[in-house]
């Protein structure tokens, strides 16, 4: 373990009860604010899209500058968040994060949405990786699982930011206008929760020995690759979700939001409810479970479109995807040798592309062949999580500590 993490575990051991539920939600409270960001941005898609007269080829080529730009910092994110301390780059990168927000619907050429998306990108890798740093080293000192109800508040800030965004549209709102009153209340939530984040800054001697990313861990980049193939589910109910219940389910203009709905309420509630299924039955088996959960609902979906059965399958989805990545991260956050935000960086980064370039890559799959084939597609990846957790001994001394 990082030197770091044995400092602060030691400075932390004292403090009494009141004070570690305070860290805790502080932490919390970040990832809620990480999280509403982004369902910000995705809520008012629709109109930018409209205002900016992009087609749906336009759209999707735009949507790729979030990937590149968080490849573009990767290598950087978690050296920052190691030789600064996580505390430090956590309220950098989601403060920028959140004013790159209105940067957003400033935009008013593709070109300036491309320039603007790709550092919502960058801003977004930097607060992803520093904030999960967070959730492992608050994890580490309740010495139990919690990481799975931190990803709940994400997830709760995606409820949060639709009901916003049906608000801001009822009042006739531009998106300019909702992204800063947004932008605004998160500030405000950032700056009132800063003393209580974890603070750890790692001894310098870590970062000496190479600059940059260092060489991938093969557990690292198994958990990379299952993190990957839920985030690739993730990212498609997040965006094509709506669609698939419009265009295939051919569920009433009204029902047209239940699959969303349905896969929300579920990935939240599973997240919640996650830790203590994972103490009770182990990171093992819950990853095998839920990777047969996440394929049994997207085949299901395929198999019997129709507005309650698709809505269950989305449900099955929810549930599968909400303990992989906070049991993938903390997972990471236990590899021996390598600090915490630099484990994160590999892991994150691989599984985060799995959210960015999935959906693209669905539009091109359901453009050719249509849009239930590109989800029985992706239904694949959730066998594939089962099939890894099981079969590959590289990981395993991560599942028993």
């Amino acid at each position: 373990m990082a030197t770091g993490v044995l400092q602060y575990k030691k400075h932390y051991s004292d403090v009494k009860s009141y004070y570690l539920n305070r860290v805790r939600w502080a932490v919390s409270l970040y990832y809620f604010a990480m999280g509403l960001c982004f369902a910000t941005w995705a809520s008012r898609i629709p109109d930018i899209k409209s205002m900016l007269n992009l087609s749906e080829g336009d759209l999707g080529t735009v949507l790729f500058a979030i990937p590149f730009g968080q490849l573009f910092i990767m290598p950087f994110s978690g050296t920052l968040a190691t030789k600064y301390g996580s505390h430090k780059t956590a309220v950098a990168g989601l403060s920028l994060y959140v004013i790159s927000l209105v940067t957003l619907g400033l935009a008013t050429q593709r070109d300036h949405l491309l320039l603007a998306l790709f550092f919502f990108g960058v801003f977004s890798n930097l607060t992803n990786i520093s904030i999960n740093t967070q959730g492992i080293y608050a994890e580490s000192l309740y010495k139990r699982a919690i990481m799975s109800s931190f990803h709940g508040a994400w997830s709760i800030a995606g409820f949060t930011g639709a009901v916003i965004s049906l608000g801001m549209t009822a009042l006739n709102l531009s998106p300019l206008l909702h992204f800063a009153i947004v932008s605004a209340i998160l500030l405000v939530v950032i700056a009132t929760n800063y003393k209580y984040l974890v603070r750890v800054k790692n001894k310098p001697t870590e970062e000496k020995k190479k600059k940059g990313l260092p060489k991938l861990n093969p557990a690292l980049l198994w958990l990379g690759i299952i993190g990957f193939c839920c985030m690739l589910s993730e990212g498609i109910m997040f965006d094509w979700s709506g669609v698939y219940f419009k265009d295939v389910v051919k569920a009433p203009e009204k029902l047209v939001v239940l699959g969303y709905t349905s896969f929300m309420l579920m990935m939240a509630s599973g997240r919640f409810l996650g830790d203590w299924v994972v103490q009770k039955f182990g990171r093992k088996k819950v990853l095998q479970v839920s990777g047969c959960l996440i394929s049994l609902g997207l085949f299901s979906a395929v198999l019997l479109p129709y507005v309650v059965t698709a809505a269950l399958a989305f449900m099955l989805v929810g549930i599968g995807v909400s303990t992989v990545v906070p049991s993938v991260y903390s997972l990471a956050g236990r590899t021996e040798g390598i600090a915490p935000s630099i484990a994160l960086t590999m892991v994150s980064s691989i599984s985060f592309l799995g959210f960015m370039l999935g959906p693209p890559v669905i539009g091109y799959i359901a453009e050719a062949w249509g849009l239930k084939l590109s989800f029985a597609t992706i239904g694949i990846f959730g066998f594939i999580i089962t099939i890894m957790v099981s079969r590959i001994k590289s990981v395993s001394d991560l599942f028993i500590r």
